[in-house]
């Protein structure tokens, strides 16, 4: 299936990134982080595709997607999608569980729900259903989709052509959310350590 994806971002460009990433958001079946994997590898190298443009498009890409599935949850309501989200992977079961998530975590349900695959397409809907306001939406999606978008065209484009053949060994055999994880921790410790070693360059 990855293939054919990216024969589409080679066909198309950026249009067909944007398009794959707000589909796969709603809940089409879109393999999103190892396709964000290989728009990175794309980006380095000299390859066909910018980072800085990959960038902003996966960004506007997943929040359309977000922005649907939040005014779908909010005009048809939780009846609807128990009835007929199964046509979206939004099963009965599924939705309980992010329902249980969304009332013990509130809105950071939303911003962390990207990195667990099988959750992150309903916490969007469940913010609409829930009567979240827009404005706290789009803070708490805003913010967890750029950093997502950030970390895994990040990977990818360190990482290189190999990109995505990792990843779908990893999302195979340990899967993406252990793995993404990891990565935040990395990066999250790599700007600790340059903040400290700023402070300790200041006289």
């Amino acid at each position: 299936m990855l293939d054919e994806l990216l024969l589409l971002i080679q066909d198309y460009g950026y249009i067909a990134l944007y398009c794959l990433l707000a589909l796969g958001i709603v809940g089409i079946p879109v393999p999103d982080e190892i396709l964000m994997t290989a728009v990175g590898s794309l980006t380095s190298g000299g390859g066909p595709l910018s980072f800085g443009k990959s960038l902003a498009v996966s960004y506007a890409g997943t929040m359309t997607g977000m922005l649907i599935s939040y005014c779908l949850g909010r005009t048809v309501g939780k009846p609807f999608l128990y009835k007929y989200g199964k046509w979206v992977k939004l099963t009965p079961e599924r939705l309980e569980k992010t329902e249980e998530w969304f009332h013990r975590y509130g809105l950071w349900t939303v911003m962390f729900g990207y990195y667990v695959p099988g959750v992150r397409h309903f916490t969007c809907y469940w913010a609409g259903v829930s009567n979240v306001s827009l404005w706290r939406y789009l803070v708490y999606s805003g913010s967890g989709a750029l950093i997502w978008c950030l970390s895994f065209l990040s990977l990818g484009h360190f990482i290189g052509v190999n990109a995505p053949r990792i990843m779908e060994l990893v999302h195979h055999y340990i899967g993406v959310t252990v793995f993404t994880i990891v990565i935040l921790t990395v990066i999250v410790i790599y700007f600790y350590i340059r903040h400290r070693r700023k402070q300790a360059d200041l006289p």
